[in-house]
Protein backbone atom coordinates (compact mmCIF):
# COMPACT_ATOMS: atom_id res chain seq x y z
CA UNK A 1 0.00 0.00 0.00
CA UNK A 2 1.41 3.39 -0.99
CA UNK A 3 2.30 5.88 1.73
CA UNK A 4 1.62 8.77 -0.68
CA UNK A 5 -1.00 9.64 -3.27
CA UNK A 6 0.04 13.16 -4.24
CA UNK A 7 1.32 14.29 -7.63
CA UNK A 8 4.88 13.46 -8.71
CA UNK A 9 6.97 16.05 -10.56
CA UNK A 10 10.08 14.95 -12.46
CA UNK A 11 12.27 18.01 -12.93
CA UNK A 12 15.80 19.08 -13.80
CA UNK A 13 17.91 21.00 -16.27
CA UNK A 14 16.87 20.29 -19.88
CA UNK A 15 18.78 17.43 -21.54
CA UNK A 16 19.48 15.76 -18.18
CA UNK A 17 17.70 12.46 -18.81
CA UNK A 18 14.30 13.43 -17.41
CA UNK A 19 12.52 11.81 -20.38
CA UNK A 20 14.22 8.49 -19.63
CA UNK A 21 13.12 8.69 -16.01
CA UNK A 22 9.62 9.71 -17.12
CA UNK A 23 9.22 6.48 -19.09
CA UNK A 24 10.59 4.44 -16.24
CA UNK A 25 8.14 5.94 -13.75
CA UNK A 26 5.11 5.66 -16.01
CA UNK A 27 5.74 1.90 -16.12
CA UNK A 28 4.56 1.70 -12.50
CA UNK A 29 1.04 0.23 -12.24
CA UNK A 30 -0.10 3.02 -9.91
CA UNK A 31 1.48 6.06 -11.58
CA UNK A 32 0.20 7.92 -14.64
CA UNK A 33 2.64 10.21 -16.44
CA UNK A 34 1.88 11.79 -19.82
CA UNK A 35 4.66 11.24 -22.33
CA UNK A 36 5.36 14.90 -23.05
CA UNK A 37 5.80 18.12 -21.10
CA UNK A 38 2.86 20.22 -19.94
CA UNK A 39 4.50 23.68 -19.58
CA UNK A 40 1.20 25.34 -18.59
CA UNK A 41 1.20 24.93 -14.80
CA UNK A 42 3.20 28.06 -13.97
CA UNK A 43 1.60 30.45 -16.52
CA UNK A 44 -1.93 29.40 -15.55
CA UNK A 45 -1.28 29.51 -11.81
CA UNK A 46 0.45 32.89 -12.14
CA UNK A 47 -2.39 34.41 -14.21
CA UNK A 48 -5.34 32.71 -12.54
CA UNK A 49 -7.04 35.99 -11.65
CA UNK A 50 -7.47 37.00 -15.29
CA UNK A 51 -9.93 34.14 -15.82
CA UNK A 52 -12.36 35.53 -13.27
CA UNK A 53 -14.78 33.44 -11.24
CA UNK A 54 -13.97 29.80 -11.98
CA UNK A 55 -17.31 28.64 -10.63
CA UNK A 56 -18.65 29.88 -13.96
CA UNK A 57 -18.64 27.35 -16.78
CA UNK A 58 -17.49 29.80 -19.44
CA UNK A 59 -14.43 30.72 -17.36
CA UNK A 60 -13.46 27.07 -16.87
CA UNK A 61 -13.71 26.69 -20.63
CA UNK A 62 -11.48 29.77 -21.06
CA UNK A 63 -8.83 28.13 -18.86
CA UNK A 64 -8.89 24.97 -20.96
CA UNK A 65 -8.72 27.00 -24.17
CA UNK A 66 -5.66 28.87 -22.84
CA UNK A 67 -4.13 25.56 -21.82
CA UNK A 68 -4.69 24.19 -25.32
CA UNK A 69 -3.35 27.32 -27.01
CA UNK A 70 -0.06 26.90 -25.18
CA UNK A 71 0.30 23.10 -25.19
CA UNK A 72 -1.91 21.69 -27.95
CA UNK A 73 0.54 18.97 -28.98
CA UNK A 74 0.85 17.75 -25.38
CA UNK A 75 -2.92 17.65 -24.90
CA UNK A 76 -3.57 16.00 -28.26
CA UNK A 77 -0.86 13.32 -28.21
CA UNK A 78 0.57 12.81 -24.72
CA UNK A 79 -2.51 12.06 -22.63
CA UNK A 80 -3.01 8.31 -22.90
CA UNK A 81 -6.05 7.93 -20.68
CA UNK A 82 -8.42 10.44 -22.23
CA UNK A 83 -9.27 12.51 -25.28
CA UNK A 84 -8.90 16.22 -24.60
CA UNK A 85 -12.12 17.96 -25.61
CA UNK A 86 -12.38 21.40 -24.02
CA UNK A 87 -16.17 21.67 -24.10
CA UNK A 88 -16.81 18.23 -22.62
CA UNK A 89 -14.06 18.54 -20.05
CA UNK A 90 -15.17 22.03 -18.96
CA UNK A 91 -18.70 20.74 -18.35
CA UNK A 92 -17.40 17.81 -16.29
CA UNK A 93 -15.06 19.95 -14.19
CA UNK A 94 -17.81 22.52 -13.61
CA UNK A 95 -20.26 19.83 -12.57
CA UNK A 96 -17.69 18.42 -10.15
CA UNK A 97 -17.21 21.81 -8.51
CA UNK A 98 -13.57 22.21 -9.52
CA UNK A 99 -13.59 25.98 -9.26
CA UNK A 100 -9.94 26.90 -8.66
CA UNK A 101 -6.97 26.76 -10.98
CA UNK A 102 -5.23 23.95 -9.03
CA UNK A 103 -8.49 21.97 -8.99
CA UNK A 104 -8.90 22.32 -12.75
CA UNK A 105 -5.33 21.21 -13.45
CA UNK A 106 -5.66 18.35 -10.97
CA UNK A 107 -8.96 17.34 -12.55
CA UNK A 108 -7.36 17.01 -15.98
CA UNK A 109 -4.54 14.82 -14.71
CA UNK A 110 -6.79 12.74 -12.44
CA UNK A 111 -9.13 11.98 -15.33
CA UNK A 112 -6.19 10.97 -17.50
CA UNK A 113 -4.88 8.72 -14.72
CA UNK A 114 -8.32 7.14 -14.23
CA UNK A 115 -8.49 6.44 -17.96
CA UNK A 116 -5.21 4.55 -17.65
CA UNK A 117 -6.50 2.65 -14.63
CA UNK A 118 -3.98 4.33 -12.33
CA UNK A 119 -4.37 5.90 -8.90
CA UNK A 120 -1.72 8.61 -8.94
CA UNK A 121 -0.71 11.26 -11.43
CA UNK A 122 2.51 13.01 -12.28
CA UNK A 123 4.17 15.33 -14.77
CA UNK A 124 7.62 15.70 -16.32
CA UNK A 125 8.41 19.29 -17.26
CA UNK A 126 12.08 20.12 -16.58
CA UNK A 127 11.77 23.84 -15.92
CA UNK A 128 9.38 23.30 -13.02
CA UNK A 129 12.61 22.69 -11.05
CA UNK A 130 12.77 26.49 -10.82
CA UNK A 131 9.30 26.64 -9.23
CA UNK A 132 9.16 23.72 -6.79
CA UNK A 133 8.44 25.83 -3.71
CA UNK A 134 5.51 27.50 -5.49
CA UNK A 135 4.17 24.17 -6.74
CA UNK A 136 4.45 22.69 -3.26
CA UNK A 137 2.34 25.55 -1.90
CA UNK A 138 -0.28 24.89 -4.56
CA UNK A 139 -0.13 21.07 -4.35
CA UNK A 140 0.77 20.41 -0.68
CA UNK A 141 1.09 16.63 -1.10
CA UNK A 142 3.38 16.87 -4.15
CA UNK A 143 6.75 15.11 -4.36
CA UNK A 144 9.64 16.19 -6.57
CA UNK A 145 12.37 14.09 -8.16
CA UNK A 146 15.24 16.32 -9.33
CA UNK A 147 17.46 14.52 -11.84
CA UNK A 148 20.96 15.99 -12.19
CA UNK A 149 23.41 15.18 -14.99
CA UNK A 150 27.04 16.19 -15.50
CA UNK A 151 26.75 19.66 -17.00
CA UNK A 152 29.43 19.00 -19.60
CA UNK A 153 27.32 16.19 -21.08
CA UNK A 154 24.26 18.43 -20.81
CA UNK A 155 26.15 21.05 -22.83
CA UNK A 156 26.86 18.55 -25.61
CA UNK A 157 23.18 17.69 -25.77
CA UNK A 158 22.17 21.36 -25.74
CA UNK A 159 24.46 21.99 -28.70
CA UNK A 160 22.52 19.34 -30.62
CA UNK A 161 19.41 21.50 -30.19
CA UNK A 162 21.07 24.87 -29.88
CA UNK A 163 18.29 26.76 -31.66
CA UNK A 164 15.60 25.33 -29.37
CA UNK A 165 17.45 26.37 -26.23
CA UNK A 166 19.24 29.47 -27.61
CA UNK A 167 22.60 28.14 -26.41
CA UNK A 168 25.41 29.11 -28.77
CA UNK A 169 28.66 28.76 -26.84
CA UNK A 170 30.15 26.62 -24.09
CA UNK A 171 30.32 29.37 -21.48
CA UNK A 172 26.64 30.15 -21.85
CA UNK A 173 25.77 26.41 -21.77
CA UNK A 174 27.63 26.15 -18.46
CA UNK A 175 25.76 29.09 -16.92
CA UNK A 176 22.47 27.73 -18.27
CA UNK A 177 23.04 24.35 -16.58
CA UNK A 178 24.38 25.97 -13.43
CA UNK A 179 21.27 28.10 -12.99
CA UNK A 180 18.96 25.10 -13.17
CA UNK A 181 20.84 22.80 -10.83
CA UNK A 182 21.72 25.44 -8.25
CA UNK A 183 18.19 26.86 -8.05
CA UNK A 184 16.83 23.31 -7.97
CA UNK A 185 19.03 22.33 -5.05
CA UNK A 186 18.30 25.57 -3.18
CA UNK A 187 14.56 25.10 -3.64
CA UNK A 188 14.91 21.48 -2.60
CA UNK A 189 16.47 22.61 0.67
CA UNK A 190 13.27 24.51 1.40
CA UNK A 191 11.23 21.33 1.08
CA UNK A 192 11.09 18.39 3.46
CA UNK A 193 13.03 15.15 2.82
CA UNK A 194 9.64 13.51 2.20
CA UNK A 195 8.96 15.98 -0.63
CA UNK A 196 12.29 16.31 -2.46
CA UNK A 197 14.72 13.73 -3.83
CA UNK A 198 17.84 14.42 -5.85
CA UNK A 199 19.13 11.70 -8.18
CA UNK A 200 22.08 11.61 -10.57
CA UNK A 201 21.62 10.49 -14.15
CA UNK A 202 24.95 8.68 -14.04
CA UNK A 203 23.76 6.53 -11.11
CA UNK A 204 20.58 5.74 -13.00
CA UNK A 205 22.38 4.34 -16.03
CA UNK A 206 25.11 2.53 -14.07
CA UNK A 207 22.82 0.89 -11.48
CA UNK A 208 19.24 1.21 -12.63
CA UNK A 209 17.81 -1.16 -10.02
CA UNK A 210 19.38 0.50 -6.97
CA UNK A 211 18.51 3.99 -8.18
CA UNK A 212 14.89 3.12 -8.95
CA UNK A 213 14.58 1.32 -5.61
CA UNK A 214 15.74 4.50 -3.87
CA UNK A 215 13.26 6.59 -5.82
CA UNK A 216 10.28 4.31 -5.20
CA UNK A 217 11.13 4.15 -1.50
CA UNK A 218 10.98 7.95 -1.50
CA UNK A 219 7.68 7.93 -3.40
CA UNK A 220 6.24 5.35 -1.03
CA UNK A 221 5.53 2.96 -3.89
CA UNK A 222 6.27 -0.73 -4.19
CA UNK A 223 9.27 -1.65 -6.31
CA UNK A 224 9.53 -4.93 -8.21
CA UNK A 225 12.04 -6.15 -10.78
CA UNK A 226 9.23 -6.00 -13.34
CA UNK A 227 9.60 -2.22 -13.31
CA UNK A 228 13.01 -2.61 -14.93
CA UNK A 229 11.14 -3.57 -18.10
CA UNK A 230 9.83 -0.03 -18.52
CA UNK A 231 10.05 -0.08 -22.32
CA UNK A 232 6.99 -2.29 -22.67
CA UNK A 233 4.92 0.24 -20.72
CA UNK A 234 4.56 2.38 -23.82
CA UNK A 235 6.17 3.27 -27.11
CA UNK A 236 8.99 5.76 -27.20
CA UNK A 237 6.83 8.14 -29.23
CA UNK A 238 8.66 11.41 -29.83
CA UNK A 239 11.82 10.16 -28.10
CA UNK A 240 13.06 7.02 -29.89
CA UNK A 241 16.30 7.02 -27.87
CA UNK A 242 14.23 5.90 -24.88
CA UNK A 243 13.71 2.54 -26.58
CA UNK A 244 17.45 1.87 -26.73
CA UNK A 245 19.33 -0.05 -24.05
CA UNK A 246 20.84 1.87 -21.15
CA UNK A 247 24.55 2.38 -21.71
CA UNK A 248 26.93 3.30 -18.88
CA UNK A 249 29.21 4.88 -21.50
CA UNK A 250 26.52 7.51 -22.06
CA UNK A 251 28.20 9.26 -19.13
CA UNK A 252 31.35 11.36 -19.54
CA UNK A 253 30.93 11.66 -23.29
CA UNK A 254 32.41 15.12 -22.92
CA UNK A 255 35.87 13.60 -22.40
CA UNK A 256 35.94 12.52 -26.06
CA UNK A 257 33.52 14.94 -27.71
CA UNK A 258 34.52 18.27 -26.15
CA UNK A 259 37.66 20.07 -27.22
CA UNK A 260 40.18 21.01 -24.50
CA UNK A 261 39.10 24.64 -24.92
CA UNK A 262 35.42 23.75 -24.42
CA UNK A 263 36.25 21.81 -21.27
CA UNK A 264 38.30 24.75 -19.98
CA UNK A 265 35.49 27.22 -20.68
CA UNK A 266 32.81 25.07 -19.08
CA UNK A 267 34.82 24.38 -15.94
CA UNK A 268 35.87 28.02 -15.67
CA UNK A 269 32.18 28.97 -15.68
CA UNK A 270 30.72 26.22 -13.49
CA UNK A 271 33.58 24.25 -11.96
CA UNK A 272 32.53 24.83 -8.37
CA UNK A 273 29.00 23.68 -9.16
CA UNK A 274 30.34 20.52 -10.81
CA UNK A 275 32.33 19.80 -7.64
CA UNK A 276 29.30 20.40 -5.42
CA UNK A 277 27.34 17.79 -7.35
CA UNK A 278 30.15 15.23 -7.17
CA UNK A 279 31.71 15.58 -10.63
CA UNK A 280 35.47 15.56 -11.08
CA UNK A 281 37.21 18.35 -12.98
CA UNK A 282 39.75 18.04 -15.77
CA UNK A 283 41.22 21.54 -15.35
CA UNK A 284 42.01 23.97 -12.56
CA UNK A 285 38.70 25.75 -13.33
CA UNK A 286 40.36 29.16 -13.18
CA UNK A 287 37.65 31.84 -13.60
CA UNK A 288 37.59 33.74 -16.86
CA UNK A 289 38.48 37.44 -16.91
CA UNK A 290 35.47 39.75 -16.82
CA UNK A 291 35.94 41.03 -20.42
CA UNK A 292 35.95 37.47 -21.76
CA UNK A 293 32.83 36.57 -19.78
CA UNK A 294 31.09 39.66 -21.11
CA UNK A 295 32.15 38.88 -24.68
CA UNK A 296 30.82 35.31 -24.47
CA UNK A 297 27.49 36.48 -23.06
CA UNK A 298 27.23 39.07 -25.84
CA UNK A 299 28.12 36.43 -28.43
CA UNK A 300 25.21 34.28 -27.26
CA UNK A 301 22.79 37.22 -27.19
CA UNK A 302 23.71 38.25 -30.74
CA UNK A 303 23.32 34.73 -32.13
CA UNK A 304 19.99 34.24 -30.37
CA UNK A 305 18.66 37.55 -31.72
CA UNK A 306 19.93 36.76 -35.20
CA UNK A 307 18.21 33.40 -35.14
CA UNK A 308 14.99 34.94 -33.87
CA UNK A 309 15.06 37.64 -36.58
CA UNK A 310 16.19 35.68 -39.59
CA UNK A 311 15.26 32.08 -38.83
CA UNK A 312 17.17 29.09 -40.22
CA UNK A 313 16.89 30.02 -43.90
CA UNK A 314 17.03 33.79 -44.03
CA UNK A 315 14.66 36.59 -43.11
CA UNK A 316 11.05 35.48 -42.65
Amino acid sequence: MSKHNGPIFIVGAPRSGTTLLQYMVRAHPRISLPTGESHFFIPLLRDADRFGDLSQLENVRAVLDAMYKQSDDFLDTDLHGMLFDAATLAAELHREGRNTMPAIITGLFEKNAAGEGKARWGDKTPYYVLHMVKLKQIFPDAQFVHLVRDGRDVALSLFGRRHDFRVYNTYFAAKYWQQYVEIGREQGRQLSPESYLELRYEDLIVDQKATLQKMYDFLGEEFTDELLNYKKAGQAGKTPLVSQSLRPDNAEKWRKKMTPEQIRLFEAAAGQTLREFGYNLATDARPLPLPQRAALRLHNIVWAKWRNTFGPFGKD
